[in-house]
């Protein structure tokens, strides 16, 4: 919660939103762009209703040359002088005598650049075969970036219809919200490009891309879609397609409502700052969640493609027909299309398991909300800039998290007809959390406000602790607040606790709303063992007492795979809280050498890697002897070929698995057999096995040379895929030897990457064993270039990685506290405060790790 009395809370609201004396309802948009000296020049006009007499009209503009001002109604013209106020980011329009009441028309002409900054109306470029480079124009206007690109009212609550207009070269593509309307050849080689009426909707929904785009015939999904592409990307358009089309159609039938646009495309733009943008009708993407190549792309990256264009898809009604009343809210967007996609991906792809594999998105989000530092899902949001910090994983994963917690606890059915309730009613409006939850009470007759207030509106999560009656024949489960750091706390949740639990009777399932600080569950018989979090869909930890969690692990084979990662996840939290020893966790770990569940796999692995950042140098053999241990009879079992009848999850797995082997386990045959692998698959590229690729590459740039760098960064340079171009950027970052980091390090500022891309290398440079430290100098050392060229979003992802930096504690925390992070938010505290979880963990399990291991008979 923000620090501030209702005060001066009232008075910081009042500096950044717009007066209501006069809003919106229509605007018409004509934009020229100049894709050569990068600028462009526009017009709108505005149909505005003034609620109040008033000469000064105040909207919002940035980076903007306003030209001219006239309010006209009933043929009388007013002209106004615009006076800008860069800092709250607005304009001021007085007139010489006030605007009546009533409807005028407010004429605007003005120019702007197209920035290189991916947000606002921007440029972005690629080199097509030849080398030559070619740029296009595009928008990136969540959240409130549409006033960089033309006046107007940018606030959600303030929705209009908007017709755009686009002046372009002849040979151009244009591409806007609505259908095409008209197309006109004008005079010096144009054209102008007309676009169909939108609906209502908020101005960070509108979008504009010009450039030489193609797109693919248009498929039917309840409406016309097509994939857009620049050239030659055309035979990377069909998995996108596949569940474009699928996700639309599936989504029209979950909400009861057709689809709110005339058309959908989904476009790649070269340069793109987050993963997508749900603009009605006209979805911009990274061309790595868009474009992909079915034979050679992993599993994995098919399924970031599927979930990102559900993702979007399920926005056109969640977010785009109806809209949250200000950004305090953006959670009611972005959770809940998180939610759907998985929804729809699952519905596509059953094999995928894909709610199974959500857990692992769950624990992430947990891994942020047991930090004091963290913040509740909805919280004051009050200046622009406070708008663009709030898309985090609090907002995504762990608002989607609960929002399944509370559908598994109502049921499908009666939680999708509330949906479906609170859709229609507010079609082409703005709502409130407090809205949802009466459209789901009112279906379920359950209450939901006040037990989801409680998840929605405090930061944190519970830890259940569970433990048999004295009588044995009940469990008695009690809440606190789990804390990474001790913290004194009396929160409380309304938790619903899913019990499945074994007595003399049989097994028996029970539903608990756990509200106060404890309760009893009655049991039918003796108890032998119980789970809490039955299904694993519950936003909380369990800590069981000891003769509850030996009987529990005695019993591996009783839980279901999400439930055994549940199991495992909250084990290695609280280790990493001080509230369990690291050799209890061992000796857990060790009791999963048959697992085969890609997502236990990925819990186990998870705390191995946890293990190799806080590890000093002179006991990492031991911890990778270690993981060879642990992990070594899991991949002999699967091999290094796929076997007939294997699932997609089974290869993915063993990729995973050998990559782990072969870089934390450090293990040379490995190694070699990798190396082998690569030859033959680069021979016969048919050959590879798409799941084990990354693996490789990674393996390779491990314990790669030199000449195999050079080879790498060639790869990065010519990739025949945006995945590829990926897999072996950041492959870069993972070779050891400081020379080779050192090139990678100059990429990150010499234009070599794009800048897209930049932040995230230098991620991985500052999560790299051997070079973190050199890393951290280098980013200290051109904070200032970094800042200017970097997204303003990148930069705290960036950041994420100084938890890696335990040599360096205070000298870290001293940095960000001389250096603040725009669009930090809450996030840089965070990652703060997970550098002093993680040192603290060295501090308490450091010192004698390689006794740890040796008495988990794991070395």
């Amino acid at each position: 919660m923000l620090d501030q009395d209702s005060a001066p809370l009232a008075n910081s609201v009042q500096d950044y939103r717009l007066p209501k004396n006069v809003t919106p309802k229509r605007y018409e948009i004509q934009l020229t762009p100049d894709l050569k000296a990068f600028t462009f020049q526009g017009g709108v006009k505005i149909a505005i209703v003034v609620n109040e007499a008033t000469d000064d009209v105040v909207l919002n503009a940035l980076e903007l040359e306003i030209d001219s001002v006239a309010a006209e109604r009933a043929g009388k013209s007013l002209i106004a002088k615009a006076e800008l106020e860069p800092d709250k980011e607005r304009a001021h329009l007085r007139f010489a005598e006030k605007l009546a009441p009533g409807e005028w028309t407010l004429k605007i002409s003005f120019r702007g650049i197209l920035n290189d900054k991916l947000h606002g109306f921007y440029r972005s470029q690629y080199h097509d075969a030849a080398g030559a480079v070619h740029t296009v124009a595009t928008t990136q206007f969540e959240s409130t970036d549409a006033r960089r690109a033309f006046p107007c009212w940018d606030e959600p609550e303030l929705k209009a219809s908007y017709k755009v207009t686009l002046v372009v070269d002849e040979p151009l593509a244009a591409i806007s919200n609505g259908g095409q309307e008209s197309e006109k050849k004008l005079s010096g080689g144009k054209k102008e490009v007309v676009f169909k009426e939108t609906i209502p909707m908020s101005t960070y929904l509108v979008a504009f891309i010009v450039g030489e785009f193609e797109a693919t015939p248009p498929v039917d999904a309840g409406t016309p879609l097509r994939i857009v592409h620049v050239p030659g990307k055309e035979s990377l358009t069909s998995w996108a397609q596949k569940i474009g089309a699928f996700s639309l159609k599936f989504f029209a039938d979950y909400y009861g409502l057709k689809y709110p646009g005339d058309k959908l495309d989904l476009i790649a733009i070269p340069d793109f700052a987050s993963g997508a943008m749900e603009n009605l009708g006209a979805i911009t993407f990274r061309e790595t969640a868009l474009l992909a190549d079915e034979k050679t792309a992993s599993r994995a990256e098919l399924e970031r493609v599927a979930d990102v264009v559900s993702h979007e898809n399920a926005h056109m009604w969640f977010g785009d027909l109806v809209t949250m009343r200000w950004w305090n809210g953006i959670w009611l967007n972005e959770a809940f299309a998180t939610f759907m996609e998985m929804l729809a991906v699952h519905a596509w792809k059953p094999e995928w398991k894909r709610w199974e594999s959500f857990c692992v998105s769950r624990a992430a989000a947990m891994s942020i909300d047991g930090l004091r530092s963290t913040r509740p899902i909805e919280f004051p949001v009050l200046s622009p800039e406070d708008c663009r910090a709030m898309f985090d994983i609090l907002t995504y994963e762990k608002g989607a998290a609960v929002l399944r917690m509370l559908e598994q606890f109502l049921g499908d059915a009666l939680f999708r007809d509330g949906i479906r309730l609170y859709l229609k009613k507010h079609q082409f409006a703005n709502t409130e959390t407090s809205d949802l939850w009466d459209a789901l009470e009112e279906a379920s007759r359950e209450p939901v406000r006040k037990m989801m207030d409680s998840w929605i509106f405090q930061p944190g999560f519970p830890i259940l602790d569970a433990a048999p009656t004295a009588d044995g024949r009940g469990l008695k489960i009690s809440q606190r607040r789990f804390f990474y750091l001790p913290e004194d706390n009396d929160q409380l949740w309304h938790v619903p606790v899913m019990v499945r639990a074994k007595t003399g009777q049989g097994v028996s399932t029970d539903k608990l709303l756990l509200i106060g600080r404890d309760a009893t569950l009655d049991l039918p018989g003796n108890l032998e063992w119980a789970l809490l979090n039955e299904g694993g869909h519950g936003f909380y930890r369990v800590h069981y007492a000891p003769q509850l969690l030996e009987s529990i692990t005695k019993n591996l084979s009783e839980l279901a795979p999400i439930e055994r990662f549940g199991l495992v996840n909250d084990t290695w939290a609280a280790t990493v809280a001080g509230l369990g020893p690291l050799s209890e966790f061992l000796k857990m770990a060790r009791l999963f050498t048959n697992e085969t569940d890609i997502n236990v796999w990925r819990a186990l692995l998870g705390a191995f890697s946890y293990l190799d950042m806080v590890a000093p140098d002179s006991d990492r053999p031991a911890l990778a002897s270690a993981v060879r241990a642990i992990v070594g009879p899991a991949s002999a079992r699967l091999g290094w070929e796929p076997k007939p009848g294997e699932s997609e999850l089974e290869r993915q797995l063993r990729g995973m698995l050998i990559g782990t082997l072969g870089t934390i386990g450090d293990d040379p045959e490995v190694q070699k057999k990798a190396r082998e692998l690569y030859a033959r698959f680069e021979e016969a590229p048919e050959s590879a096995d798409r799941d084990l690729m990354p693996a490789l590459v990674n393996i390779l740039a491990y314990c790669g040379d030199a000449a195999r760098y050079e080879e790498f960064k060639r790869k990065f340079k010519n990739p025949r895929t945006p995945q590829e171009e990926q897999r072996y950027l950041f492959a870069l970052a993972y070779f050891r030897d400081r020379k080779l980091l050192e090139k990678t390090l100059e990429m990150t500022l010499d234009g070599e990457v794009r800048t897209q891309n930049a932040p995230y290398l230098m991620h991985a440079l500052l999560l790299n064993n051997t070079f973190r430290y050199q890393a951290w100098d280098y980013l200290r050392a051109h904070w200032s270039e970094m800042v200017q060229k970097y997204p303003d979003n990148a930069l705290p992802r960036m950041c994420e990685a100084v938890v890696a930096l335990l040599d360096r504690e205070e000298e870290v925390k001293a940095f960000f506290a001389e250096h603040r992070v725009r669009l930090g938010g809450k996030i840089i505290d965070q990652h703060l405060e997970r550098l002093s979880v993680a040192a603290g963990f060295r501090r308490r399990e450091g010192a004698n790790l390689q006794a740890t291991l040796k008495a988990a008979q794991l070395i």
